[in-house]
């Protein structure tokens, strides 16, 4: 019979697309009353999936990713995912019964060997956790770098984006995760 596997925590990441920077400060300081320091951050990236926000969101979307300096343990997604909807709805414009986002944040755990993102969309690629929220790899670790798989955003591929994310996984201790030696408990 094998053993259970004690699991390593992992990094928030965020992926905040704005059309203003005023918006992207704001949540981002609302989210690090929440989580802590950011650690890392990527420049603008421009939106691939401009034009499914546009309407909602406007023109001239970009996307920045943000790490976190406490580690997360991985069942934490769920919860995760929850506060940063609250963020968004914290900014967004109302009319009537909509919210018009000002900032769409999507949340997501990097681990040495992968990137798992929550989402509410149910796809064939997703898994279920708990609350609406499902769980996708976004990208794993293979061949000494981070790589997409059929269904990964192309934002997450742009070059600054798996640079930062090459970043964030260097700042695990890789024997220590190996081990499955936890570090300090943010939940």
């Amino acid at each position: 019979m094998a053993r259970k596997q004690e699991v390593g925590q992992g990094r928030l990441i965020v992926s905040v697309i704005h059309s203003s920077l005023d918006a992207l400060a704001d949540s981002l300081t609302a989210l690090e009353k929440r989580f802590g320091l950011v650690q890392y951050e990527t420049v603008e990236i421009e939106c691939s999936q401009a034009a499914a926000y546009k309407e909602e969101m406007g023109e001239n979307l970009q996307r920045r990713f943000f790490s976190f300096e406490r580690p997360v343990e991985r069942d934490a997604l769920p919860l995760v995912k929850s506060v940063c909807c609250k963020v968004e709805s914290q900014f967004a414009d109302r009319i009537d019964d909509y919210l018009f986002r000002t900032v769409n944040i999507d949340p997501g755990i990097l681990t040495p060997s992968n990137l798992v993102m929550a989402s509410h969309r149910e796809h064939n690629h997703s898994v279920y956790l708990e609350d609406g929220v499902f769980a996708i790899i976004a990208l794993i670790w293979a061949r000494d770098k981070f790589t997409r798989l059929p269904w990964t955003n192309l934002d997450f591929c742009d070059g600054d984006a798996i640079e930062f994310f090459g970043r964030v996984r260097e700042s695990f201790n890789l024997l220590e995760y190996s081990e499955g030696s936890p570090t300090s408990q943010v939940r």
